[in-house]
């Protein structure tokens, strides 16, 4: 099972899109690329070299460079010559044979249109999105704080830039750096009295009153809102591609699988 492993995150590291090739090292002369880091990554469940922290990141920059002075060591040992080494090899290009052939058989796969848009129509509910809306906020620990901003923001003849210069000096949020964005929400996705008070603004508008919610005071600023509605077929066609891409793939190789067993002489022990 463990060569079966490292076979299978070698190959899952050759089809990544780490093959740009980014340098972070060089040992002995010898690069340390994005493969490198996305072979240490690949122990790491759900980790993402770009999500880290710059000390997480150098970490796992030393444990590449580790690892590559370690595989230095280990092939000027002669190991290439030991019967367990030779045995190991074998069984790695044969793990490795099957992920690229798997990965040349799902890519062949093709999906098309007529396809997509039937999946569309039968399953027309599973498109179905609720109203979003796209916010910048202000968080303030006091209601006199909030009302100082709003006051400002009544003032300000452009009033998206000086919510946004407020946003970085003032508010006490997260978003604070990025002038307070949120990006795109539905209701559900907020605490019900932002929530309230964002769906009631319209596209420019900013709260009067400042919002009270378990995390402070908040002025809103609604960038734009849109209805409930359906995803359109256009902006569906991707995962929907990918989801009947998959589901032909895995119909496919269990097809191939049985006909291979039903020709195979095989003694279970």
């Amino acid at each position: 099972m463990k060569k079966i492993l490292i076979a299978s995150a070698v190959a899952a590291t050759l089809f990544s899109s780490a093959l740009s090739a980014k340098t972070y090292a060089t040992v002995n002369g010898q690069e340390i690329t994005d493969r490198d880091v996305g072979a240490i990554l690949q122990v790491i469940p759900g980790a993402q070299f770009d999500k880290m922290n710059k000390q997480q990141q150098k970490q796992v920059i030393q444990q590449a460079i580790e690892k590559k002075l370690l595989a230095e060591k280990a092939m000027k040992s002669g190991i290439e010559k030991d019967p367990e080494y030779k045995k190991a090899l074998e069984q790695m290009k044969k793990e490795l044979a099957l992920e690229i052939w798997m990965k040349k058989q799902f890519d062949s796969v093709k999906v098309s249109d007529k396809e997509v848009k039937d999946f569309y129509n039968k399953n027309i509910q599973m498109f179905k999105q609720p109203a979003t809306a796209h916010a910048r906020h202000i968080l303030l620990k006091t209601k006199a704080d909030a009302q100082k901003v709003i006051n400002e923001l009544k003032k300000a003849k452009d009033v998206k830039a000086k919510f946004i210069e407020l946003a970085k000096k003032k508010s006490t949020g997260p978003s604070a750096a990025n002038g307070g964005d949120l990006g795109w929400f539905d209701a559900k996705r907020m605490v019900k009295p932002f929530s309230d008070a964002a769906f009631k603004l319209k596209k420019g508008e900013f709260t009067k009153i400042p919002v009270k919610t378990q995390f402070g005071y908040h002025v809103i600023y609604l960038e734009d809102k849109k209805p409930a509605g359906n995803v359109t077929l256009e902006e569906a066609k991707p995962n929907i591609e990918q989801t009947l891409k998959v589901k032909k793939f895995q119909e496919q190789m269990k097809k191939t699988a049985k006909a291979l067993r039903e020709k195979a002489d095989i003694k279970i022990k």
